[in-house]
């Protein structure tokens, strides 16, 4: 009877310790880092990483730039939340590095690339770089991360980044990706001197022989088909290894396909990774089921949008009028600005009143 008590109990402790195992968890942190210059600050991150000791391989994950420079300020890591997600269940210990001038980053915006008839596009990336390298370097020192496997990964201006980082790549940098790489867009297909940013992009495949996936839609309103092109003809003639995938056109502009639809781009990755030896598991971690039910307003068409909400990153909410009219905002500074933002985005759809139905994941009456 004993033996049975303690086999019962073994077997329920390893089930308890098991399901921990499978767990992610989620920190957000200030990354110390020091620059050639001797100046030294210190950039904002979110931590997603499997639960227990490791060694995990790191994974370092980046933004983007947005056209109207007044939206730097307000970027936080939280928006790329659902993304380094997909990472860290894959195994890896995804770090979300807001570059310097972003969100809650210290220092000025350090990327700029000069008059748009002359761009110094080599050095906005290397710049970026410079802010990804901090981060591995803070990473490596973690007792959960394993230094010798990093990949970088990042969108628009930081998939740019990402590649200037594979052109001078730091020790254990295993491969990049890039979603829609490229910087200078100033409005739908029109960009600062295509000319000059295709000359960075060959100037950084002279040096880069690590392992890079591009990703770009068909309907990317930044960066479109025949200039991606371009672009990815400078890099691998000058050297550089890419694995190109042009995805199918996503919503109104594909540019946003990496926050838009993780579930198309996924086995896109999982492809790349498993082609260059980095699958880490033989199955994903599970994520938590949703358990918040949608606002009765809804129709079960706009259901869906309830459901891309709670898949959303946090300091989220979501809005709802009576004729079942909705917008939510997520990945913000705090709940009070989600609320005005999920309000705001609700009255574009709707001429009555909206109120607020569900702030994170707790229903409000």
């Amino acid at each position: 009877m004993i033996l049975r008590v303690l086999a019962a109990f073994a077997l329920l402790l390893w089930a308890v310790v098991s399901a921990h195992a499978e767990d992610l968890t989620q920190t957000e942190l200030r990354i110390p880092a020091t620059y050639g210059t001797g100046e030294a600050l210190t950039l904002e991150g979110l931590l997603i990483r499997p639960a227990g000791p490791g060694p995990f391989p790191i994974a370092v994950m980046t933004h983007g730039s947005p056209r109207d420079a007044a939206e730097r300020a307000r970027m936080t890591p939280l928006r790329l939340a659902p993304q380094a997600r997909e990472f860290a269940r894959r195994g890896w210990a995804t770090l979300v590095v807001m570059r310097r001038g972003y969100g809650g980053s210290d220092g000025p915006f350090a990327e700029g690339s000069g008059a748009c008839n002359n761009p110094d596009y080599r050095q906005s990336g290397e710049r970026g770089a410079d802010d990804l390298r901090q981060a591995i370097r803070f990473m490596a020192r973690q007792p959960f991360a394993d230094a010798s496997r990093v990949i970088s990964v990042g969108v628009s201006a930081g998939g740019f980044a990402s590649l200037a980082l594979a052109a001078a790549p730091p020790p254990g940098l295993a491969a990049a990706i890039s979603f829609a790489g490229g910087r200078g867009s100033r409005a739908d297909d029109d960009v600062c001197s295509p000319d000059r940013l295709v000359e960075a992009f060959g100037s950084f495949g002279r040096t880069s022989r690590v392992p890079t996936l591009w990703i770009y839609a068909e309907n990317d309103l930044f960066f479109g088909p025949a200039l991606a092109r371009r672009l990815l003809g400078a890099f691998t003639q000058a050297g550089g290894r890419a694995e190109f995938v042009q995805a199918p056109a996503n919503g109104k502009d594909g540019h946003f396909l990496f926050s838009a639809a993780v579930p198309l781009w996924t086995p896109m990755v999982d492809r790349f990774l498993a082609a260059h030896g980095l699958t880490l598991r033989p199955t994903l971690i599970a994520l938590p089921a949703a358990t918040l039910a949608p606002p009765p307003e809804l129709s079960e068409r706009n259901r869906a949008g309830f459901r891309d909400y709670l898949a959303a990153a946090g300091n989220k909410a979501f809005a709802v009028s009576p004729d079942g009219g909705y917008g939510w905002k997520s990945g913000q500074r705090s709940e009070s600005d989600a609320r005005e933002g999920a309000l705001e985005n609700c009255r574009k759809h709707t001429r009555k009143a909206c109120r607020i139905a569900a702030v994170n994941d707790t229903p409000v009456r």
